[in-house]
């Protein structure tokens, strides 16, 4: 079935230094529009972030530093960029949570305002997941061929979630190992934040960092250094759940004065 198009609809896609908004920069952006007549018309552009790019996303994307050493910087094909997405509506898979917000903090950045409120909007990873239900009675059709019968009953739930473990084990031979040590690093076990509520994270030394607010990415020695009083607040009259409180006051006892 053929897109039913009034105006260009622009699937683009970012690769960057990381997924912080506000933080972390773009280093390629690509755009492929699809005109009413359902011809395609592409664009690509490497973009200099003015930082490093991480080897953990170099790994993920293949562009490393020597790689934009000489491409324009963001500031410089802004407008280039706009030009490109002129006049259409915009699609993309997660481009809803990550592309669109990313982009347009990345533009406000350089001094250019991007609106997209007046534009349709089509995130094909939310319309897959629609389709295709990524819940556990998909996972039991999928995996066991049965229906779940006993869907949001507890130990139904967690028997039909050990039924699903071991078939994937028997479907993937070859791309699971069956260890729990595996299994844990594949689930990215050893990527989850220090307190429950996720409003700390670990920083690439395991010193525990502000996960928001406007010392997001600090460690808690760092904040209390520069900005005690910013620190004392948190602990204090920043309501946070009573487990992060103490996780940081765990943190902060471990720092030698």
């Amino acid at each position: 079935m053929a897109l039913e198009l009034q105006r260009p609809l622009a699937f683009f896609d970012l690769e960057t230094t990381g997924t912080r908004i506000g933080k972390d920069r773009i280093v390629q952006i690509g755009i492929v529009r699809i005109q009413p007549n359902g011809e395609r018309e592409r664009y690509q552009t490497l973009v200099n972030p003015e930082i490093p790019i991480p080897p953990e996303s170099t790994a993920i994307h293949g562009i490393s530093d020597l790689d934009v050493a000489m491409a324009p910087t963001l500031e410089a094909v802004a407008r280039e960029v706009l030009d490109e997405l002129a006049g259409c509506d915009l699609a993309g898979f997660n481009v809803l949570r990550f592309d669109i917000p990313f982009l347009t903090e990345e533009l406000h950045r350089v001094g250019v305002d991007w609106s997209t409120a007046d534009l349709r909007v089509v995130d094909v990873q939310r319309i897959f997941h629609k389709m295709e239900p990524r819940d556990l009675s998909a996972a039991l059709r999928f995996y066991c061929g049965r229906e779940h019968e006993g869907a949001h009953d507890a130990l139904a739930d967690v028997e039909a979630t050990a039924d699903v473990l071991l078939a994937q084990l028997d479907r993937y031979p070859d791309q699971l190992k069956s260890d729990v040590g595996s299994l844990g690093e594949i689930s990215g076990d050893r990527q989850r934040s220090p307190d429950a509520a996720g409003k700390l994270r670990f920083d690439d030394r395991g010193a525990i960092c502000l996960g928001f607010g406007k010392y997001s990415g600090w460690t808690l020695e760092n904040i209390g250094r520069h900005d005690p009083g910013y620190l004392q607040w948190l602990m204090t009259k920043a309501e946070l759940p009573g487990s992060t409180l103490a996780v940081m006051r765990n943190a902060l006892a471990d720092i030698q004065p």
